[in-house]
C-alpha cells in the first residue's frame, strides 16, 4: 500500500492550498484518514481526520480555516486550507488505516507547505 500526497507549495499569508493524498495497492478497505504536520523543531501533530463515515475532527489551530474531505471511490483524502498563516508552515503528511489482510496504518512521504508573511 502506498499513499501519494500532492498539492504543497509556497503561498502568501491569507492564501489557500489544497492537498490530496491517494492510496493505492492491495486495499480491501480504508478506515480513518487524516493529515498531520511537522514544523522544524516540533513534534508531528494531527491537523485533521475523517472517518470512513465522514465524521471529522480538527486541531483547534485550524478550525474554521481547514476542511478535510474524502472520496471513497478514489481512495483519496483532501485538505482544503484557507486563510493560511505563517505558522501553518510545515511538512504535511497523510495517514490512513488500511485493511489488506489486517488493519495497518500507512504514511505518505509528506509535502512541504510554506506560508510567507
Amino acid at each position: 500500500v502506498q499513499l501519494q500526497a500532492s498539492g504543497g507549495g509556497l503561498v502568501q499569508a491569507g492564501g489557500s492550498l489544497r492537498l490530496s493524498c491517494a492510496a493505492s495497492g492491495s486495499i480491501f478497505s480504508i478506515g480513518a484518514m487524516g493529515w498531520y504536520r511537522q514544523a522544524p523543531g516540533k513534534q508531528r501533530e494531527l491537523v485533521a481526520g475523517i472517518t470512513s463515515g465522514g465524521r471529522t475532527n480538527y486541531a483547534d489551530s485550524v478550525k474554521g480555516r481547514f476542511t478535510v474531505s474524502r472520496d471513497n471511490a478514489k481512495n483519496t483524502v483532501y485538505l482544503q486550507m484557507n486563510s493560511l498563516k505563517p505558522e501553518d508552515t510545515a511538512v504535511y503528511y497523510c495517514n490512513a488505516e488500511v485493511k489488506d489482510s489486517d488493519w495497518m496504518h500507512y504514511w505518505g512521504k509528506g509535502t512541504q507547505v510554506t506560508v510567507s508573511s
